[in-house]
């Protein structure tokens, strides 16, 4: 929106130009989501709180969660919004990739709403049925792997990349629609997984946005692309902004839901965020780095999903509780710990992901 007005008024000043820089718009989109949190999140916590829409706590849970009863909650859509606006103000408007990415990232907010609205204000603790629930994550994520792939532009766009390796790249074809299902569908409900701790899901979340930024950017200018060995995608550079957003709003956040949390973000929150950066991974076709540098997430499904199956198979369990964060507070590690360990393990994770760039 703002860069159609830029290049309006590049026509009498030439230092509007300056807004056709990919970089500082993604820096502006950054700076842009974090003030509208740090603005809109106060007003926000407060109505949550008056509405007494609240944090629903499990009975058979670590007691130190007891205390987190009534804690606001459904504050992802403050990210939304945040994400939203950003995006709309700095991006390149006229790039499918920015749309492609944002409504399937508001789609799946909406149904992390939906289960939200039925849990916390219609009170049943059941929610949105499961099967419901997947059932509309599965119609937007396969909307979206069906639009990208009969929008794509060349083969690059359904190719699966293989890191760390010299131009080794399987070529999916029309099995990249599944893959691309899978990618998204996943990667949301893997962060919704992990959004069980104060700050937990949130700070991953900006650093592999973050990284996926830099991915974005290398994509979509030839030049780079070509220096890193790559596939140039043309206009995939403008998802930097989304990206850049995305760090903001969770930066944002992040202010109110670092330890104790004022707010938490809720199923519209985290099944948003999962499924923005499954989208974005899959236009820049770096899914596989996205497992490894979202290996936290990746973590945590793992975590439920043996959890689920020894259960079933030998009436045993192998964590004291899943997801796994919640196996180590059993442990007696005090939250924090958790969290910031967590952290650091992204941190680790995000790098080596970044590597991938180089190391061949």
């Amino acid at each position: 929106m703002l860069l159609e007005l830029a290049d309006y008024l590049a026509n009498y000043e030439g230092f509007f130009r300056v807004f056709q820089y990919i970089t500082l718009r993604a820096i502006l989109a950054t700076l842009t989501a974090l003030v509208i949190s740090f603005v809109v999140g106060p007003k926000m916590i407060e109505r949550l709180a008056r509405h007494q829409i609240g944090q629903v706590v499990r009975d058979d849970g670590p007691q130190s969660h007891f205390s987190k009863a009534g804690t606001p909650t459904m504050g992802g859509a403050l990210i939304l919004v945040a994400v939203g606006v950003a995006t709309l103000l700095w991006a390149d408007l006229s790039s499918r990739y920015v749309w492609v990415v944002l409504i399937t990232t508001l789609v799946f907010g909406l149904i992390g709403f939906a289960d939200d609205y039925i849990k916390l204000v219609r009170k049943d603790p059941k929610g949105l049925i499961a099967r419901y629930k997947y059932f509309w994550q599965s119609v937007a994520g396969l909307g979206a792997a069906l639009w990208l792939y009969f929008t794509a532009s060349g083969p690059a766009e359904t190719q699966l990349l293989i890191p760390f390796t010299k131009g080794v790249a399987i070529d999916l074809g029309v099995l990249s629609i599944l893959f691309t299902y899978f990618v998204i569908v996943g990667t949301s409900n893997a962060v919704n997984l992990t959004d069980g701790l104060d700050g937990l899901a949130i700070m991953p979340t900006v650093l592999v946005a973050g990284a996926l930024a830099v991915f974005a950017y290398s994509a979509g200018h030839a030049n780079f692309a070509s220096y890193l060995l790559i596939p140039h995608l043309p206009g995939v550079g403008e998802v930097t902004i989304i990206c850049g957003a995305l760090v903001g709003a969770g930066m944002g956040f992040l202010w109110f839901n670092t330890y104790p949390a004022q707010v938490f973000m809720g199923d519209v929150g985290a099944l948003a965020l999962g499924a923005a950066l499954g989208t974005i991974a899959v236009t820049v076709r770096q899914e596989l780095v996205l497992f490894i540098m979202g290996g936290i997430f990746v973590l945590e499904t793992v975590s439920v999903i043996l959890q689920v199956a020894s259960f079933k198979m030998t009436g045993r369990r192998i964590f004291r509780m899943a997801p796994i964060h919640h196996h180590y507070e059993l442990k007696g590690w005090p939250e924090p710990k958790v969290i910031v360990r967590f952290w650091i393990i992204t941190v680790i994770l995000v790098l080596v992901g970044l590597s991938s760039l180089k190391i061949r």
